[in-house]
């Protein structure tokens, strides 16, 4: 195997870890790894296997942000609460290194319904509804990451 090939794994490998660690942007990288490869080979079977890298990482894209929104809606979890958390996030992020991220959104979500709701019990069940759901979404995007990747590693053995 030739050096593009390891450098489009790692790039995919990073683009993986990027689901996990939302401080990169996941797909887009998988799906990166996968256009280096496919730049790389110059062939009709590189740019169809880009091709599918990309039709199923926009249907996941859809997908992650379809499935986890409805259900959000259907708990009475508002977009300006997962903004707060995001925003919270962010701070977090910076106060508390590595595990400020999660903890600032987990807080922004719940002071957001808090406020919105008024009490502990009804603003903690719908911070454990948003916390589902943004796990739900990641599982969405690392299965969709996952096949892409399990797609680029068959092309890279066939070709």
């Amino acid at each position: 195997m030739d050096a593009v090939v390891w450098v489009s794994g790692a790039v995919v490998l990073v683009g993986l870890v990027g689901i996990v660690i939302p401080v990169l942007p996941g797909l887009v990288l998988v799906v990166a790894g996968v256009l280096l490869w496919a730049t790389e080979q110059q062939s009709a079977f590189g740019w169809t296997v880009l091709g599918l890298a990309v039709v199923l990482a926009a249907a996941g894209m859809v997908v992650e942000y379809l499935v986890p929104g409805r259900r959000m809606r259907a708990a009475g979890v508002r977009t300006s609460t997962l903004l707060a958390g995001a925003a919270l996030a962010v701070v977090g992020f910076f106060v508390v290194p590595v595990v400020g991220l999660a903890l600032g959104f987990v807080l922004g979500i719940y002071l957001a319904e808090r406020g919105r709701r008024g009490g502990h019990a009804a603003a903690w069940a719908a911070t454990k509804q948003a916390l589902r759901a943004v796990v739900l979404s990641m599982g969405i995007e690392l299965a969709t990451g996952a096949l892409i990747t399990a797609m680029w590693v068959v092309a890279v053995l066939v070709s």
